[in-house]
């Protein structure tokens, strides 16, 4: 690398692998003196009228100076940055630092000349996007502010990348040349151009692997068995409607044929397209496939192949090498140690999973780190059938195993405007980013139910996955997830109940909710579990055991016409006697009440009823229906399920009704969908995050700037801490030091009567249950014996720490914190202070910033908050103050990154007003905000 005393080390952390907007790869990296000979074949494989464009007049070649300056950087105001595949140039950009005067300059000048050259062949992929989000990064880090750049009015396609971009900018004509400016400070507008983007990139790279037009099996044996020849036979038994080619070397020559699939000893020996290939190989042999591949253009892997990083250091090794290959290549991989991919579309179906069956088409999106539980989920799907409206079925199933490339955060972008998916099911091992994944989780929410279980909840993620490591308890992740209206289960149990319920079930517009049924006891059961599950049911209606179908059918009619009721748990049990076609006859009868009023959800809750779980699913299994020879292995042979359905379907678009075995279970499903839908109510309008006059951001920035030069990070003192948060609107009550009575008296004076004196010594630091502090001292003879008590419990005055400081109106002790966490990001938290409180662990949390409408729910979301309202008589507190006072400090942390930790403690919420008493803040060279960053997919 370059050498030169003039230049600056090589800034590895710049290079990054982007998704472009056909879902192809990409990386992007500095371009350095070795380059030379990438760039001269790269420019000569850029058009005349490209070339035009560049440099405004015809420049058919570089010359030996061209390919010195643009090879030669510094680093700092000399940048050039190239985007690759398969280490070659396809585009780069460069930026020149200028003066005031348009000439050649260094810091402080903070502007700076930009151009881009694409080759034409790669034009229109969102290259120069893609660049300019990279090289506006390079550029703030190295203090540059804006950029200027020249374009010919003919080269509209660059002119659109900087006016898409979404920066402030300034146009001007001069001189036949269209002069652009623009400030790199991310704007709320470039934000959302640079997330649409990464949406629309990552969401067609999965697409890419879900919907090939051409598969090739690699690995596929000779002889049958093993994972490549099981893999052929489920693609080729599903019906792929797409080019199918089995790919072994070992192959005898003349083999054309294998199972009825065309055979070839090689990718490359395939003519024509191969979109997606399927990895079933050694892993000592996956470097060649994955060469192969590249080089004939396949677009993406799913790799079944284990041995990674699930097998130690050197598994994890190769790992990471297999994916900086693929990513050489513009591919994506699904894996390594992966399950596989379904998709049940009937324009696709494709089944490139080691599920020997396939599940019916449905509206369910399931994705699963684990094959062990993929295959669970899908019997449970297969096996309970869902009985919901339609297809209660899968539309696609990603099981990424390793998850090396392709996560949850790429298949939910897919997920998030599939008009073939109407719920996500994800169950979750580790999530890799949990910053992004929270902000597509909130976006996803909003359109459709997302339902998510993790797994390894209380110990290390599995060795095969790449995690940041994170300082909050699971509990807090959670936490912030259901805050983004992700609907958190606890085991795959509830995943499928919960799904199955949402699927095509509408949402509840409340919690009130109806229960009858012909079992008085489980009607009684029922409602205690709508209790325990914050829910509001009526009293149950016995229909006693008599009931008859139509007697049912009334009932529910009645209660569904209710506009006290928002939804209706049905409870059934066996009538002595009762046959499959009385089965039959309750579920026509359930069915057709519901569908008669559709707005609100109906459950039924049974118990050992032979057919009716089949019969209110009928038209809706993703069991396999009579006469079906593609029946799972785990599931009840034909004699004792299939030969139990009733003949008859209910009309397309009815309302078919879940089941669940026990009361606890479908409450628990309706639960969730009551909170999910407030949820979706309160998402519709989230407040905003208000502007304060008093705020001094400016003031904040010159003094944080300032600390931060004495070293990388640094706990503030007393009246740095002070000053900071006063630049923000919050005022400290200082505490003056008392090394001696004679000091605490002055104090005291200085401070003006009355006053508390506080033991600040570690071990005594908001503990005033262990006697360290002492209030409402009115002069300074109680100050001075209140001193002397101290000293006599707890020793010398250096050993105790004594402050002196006035006395703040009575009311509720609170605590109120934020921290930036590596994986969660920014993090505001708050409770009441005390003993009681950390013990329970009854601390709200919420991501920053933080709305207003989230600060009213974040008070009143803590166990103890009555205690804030006025709980058995005593004055209300000044939660507006207190509301107010957790706005301010979100604003701090989300203004100024280097902010890492924020601790108000204790904040005194009185009748009128609030006191804070005691604060600490710690800061840090900002941490890497990957949601404000450019686009880039994780580092390997």
């Amino acid at each position: 690398m370059q050498t030169s005393p003039d230049r600056h080390e090589y800034p590895a952390h710049w290079e990054a692998d982007v998704v472009l907007r056909d879902g192809g790869t990409a990386r992007i990296r500095p371009i350095t003196v070795d380059d030379a000979d990438r760039l001269v074949s790269f420019y000569e494989q850029v058009s005349d009228e490209s070339k035009y464009y560049r440099f405004f007049a015809p420049y058919p070649r570089l010359s030996a100076k061209d390919v010195h300056r643009f090879t030669h950087h510094d680093f700092v105001d000399r940048v050039g940055l190239a985007a690759t595949v398969g280490g070659e140039f396809i585009a780069t950009v460069r930026y020149d630092r200028i003066g005031a005067d348009g000439t050649p300059a260094s810091a402080p000048a903070d502007e700076a000349e930009v151009a881009f050259l694409v080759q034409d062949a790669h034009q229109g992929r969102g290259v120069a996007s893609a660049l300019l989000e990279h090289i506006g990064a390079v550029a703030r880090e190295r203090g540059i502010r804006r950029f200027a750049a020249e374009v010919l009015p003919a080269n509209t396609k660059m002119i659109k990348v900087f006016t898409d971009a979404g920066y402030t900018q300034k146009r001007s004509f001069e001189d036949g040349v269209v002069r652009l400016e623009f400030d790199l400070e991310p704007t709320d507008r470039s934000l959302a151009v640079q997330y649409a983007r990464e949406h629309r990139a990552e969401a067609r790279s999965v697409q890419r692997l879900l919907a090939p037009g051409s598969v090739a099996v690699i690995g596929a044996g000779r002889t049958p068995g093993g994972v490549g020849r099981s893999v052929l036979g489920n693609i080729r038994d599903a019906g792929f409607t797409g080019r199918l080619y089995a790919v072994n070397r070992a192959l005898p020559e003349g083999q054309k044929e294998l199972d009825g699939v065309p055979a070839r000893r090689s990718v490359r020996d395939i003519d024509g397209p191969v979109d997606l290939a399927v990895v079933a190989v050694p892993a000592e042999h996956v470097p060649d496939v994955v060469t192969e591949c590249g080089e004939h253009g396949v677009q993406g892997l799913v790799v079944v192949s284990a041995g990674y990083a699930e097998s130690g250091p050197e598994g994890r090794e190769r790992q990471r090498a297999l994916v900086r290959q693929a990513r050489t290549y513009g591919m994506r991989i699904i894996g390594p140690n992966a399950f596989g991919i379904i998709n049940t579309s009937p324009r696709v179906r494709l089944n490139a999973s080691l599920a020997p069956e396939v599940p019916r088409p449905g509206r369910i999106g399931l994705f699963a780190q684990s094959g062990a539980i993929g295959i669970a989920l899908l019997s449970r799907l297969h096996r309970r059938g869902g009985g919901v409206t339609g297809v209660t079925g899968v539309s696609t199933f990603v099981s990424s195993g390793n998850r090396a490339d392709v996560s949850g955060n790429d298949v939910l972008q897919y997920w998030y405007e599939d008009p073939d998916t109407d719920v996500v099911l994800m169950y979750l091992e580790s999530i890799g980013n949990p910053r992004k994944f929270t902000r597509l989780a909130r976006r996803t929410a909003a359109a459709k139910p997302l339902v998510v279980v993790q797994g390894a909840r209380h110990g290390a993620a599995p060795q095969g996955h790449a995690v940041r490591a994170t300082r909050l308890p699971h509990a807090t992740v959670s936490a912030l997830l259901r805050q983004a209206g992700v609907i958190r289960v606890d085991t795959i149990t509830e995943l499928v109940d919960a799904g199955l319920l949402l699927a095509r079930q509408p949402l509840p517009a409340g919690p009130r909710v109806a229960i009858l049924g012909n079992s008085e006891s489980l009607g009684l059961l029922t409602y205690d579990a709508c209790l325990a599950e914050g829910l509001r049911p009526h009293p149950p209606r016995d229909l006693t055991t008599a009931a008859s179908a139509a007697d049912f059918h009334a009932a529910l009619s009645r209660a569904l016409a209710d506009d006290r009721c928002d939804a209706v748990v049905v409870t059934a049990i066996p009538a002595v006697g009762e046959g499959s076609v009385g089965d039959a006859a309750l579920a026509e009868a359930l069915r057709s009440a519901s569908a008669a009023a559709p707005a609100k959800p109906v459950l039924v809750v049974h118990v050992e009823l032979g057919g009716l779980a089949q019969a209110l699913s009928a038209a809706a299994s993703t069991a396999p229906q009579a006469g079906s020879d593609n029946l799972p292995q785990n599931t009840p042979s034909p004699a004792s399920v299939e030969e139990r359905l009733p003949a008859t379907e209910a009309p397309e678009g009815a309302h078919l009704i879940p089941a669940y075995p026990a009361a606890e279970r479908a409450v628990r499903a309706l639960g969730q969908a009551v909170a999910y839908a407030q949820w979706r109510r309160d998402a519709a309008d989230p407040g905003k995050v208000p502007e304060y006059e008093d705020i001094d951001e400016r003031g904040a920035a010159a003094l944080i700037d300032g600390l931060l030069a004495r070293g990388q990070g640094l706990t503030l003192g007393t009246d740095e801490t002070c000053d900071l948060l006063g630049h923000y609107g919050v005022q400290v009550h200082r505490a003056l030091p008392a090394p001696t009575p004679e000091a605490a008296a002055e104090a005291a004076r200085t401070l003006g009567y009355p006053v508390a004196l506080k033991a600040t010594a570690p071990h005594l630091r908001h503990r005033a249950d262990l006697g360290g502090v002492r209030l409402d001292l009115a002069d300074e003879e109680q100050l001075r014996r209140s001193y002397a008590e101290l000293n006599e419990l707890f020793g010398a005055p250096e050993e105790l720490r004594p402050v002196v400081q006035r006395m703040a109106p009575r009311g509720v002790d609170v605590v109120v914190r934020a921290v930036i966490d590596p994986a969660a990001g920014a993090v505001l938290s708050f409770g009441l202070a005390g003993a009681a409180s950390q013990l329970l662990g009854d601390t709200a949390h919420r991501l920053i910033p933080v709305t207003d409408r989230e600060a009213t729910s974040l008070v009143r979301s803590i166990r103890t908050a009555p205690l804030l309202f006025g709980w058995r008589g005593s004055a209300p507190a000044d939660t507006r103050a207190l509301e107010e006072l957790l706005l301010r400090v979100s604003r701090l942390v989300d203004d100024h990154p280097e902010v890492v930790a924020v601790t108000l403690e204790p904040v005194v919420v009185a009748s009128h007003g609030l006191s804070v008493l005691g604060a600490s803040v710690r800061l840090a060279t900002p941490p890497a905000r990957d949601d404000l960053g450019p686009r880039t997919l994780p580092a390997y």
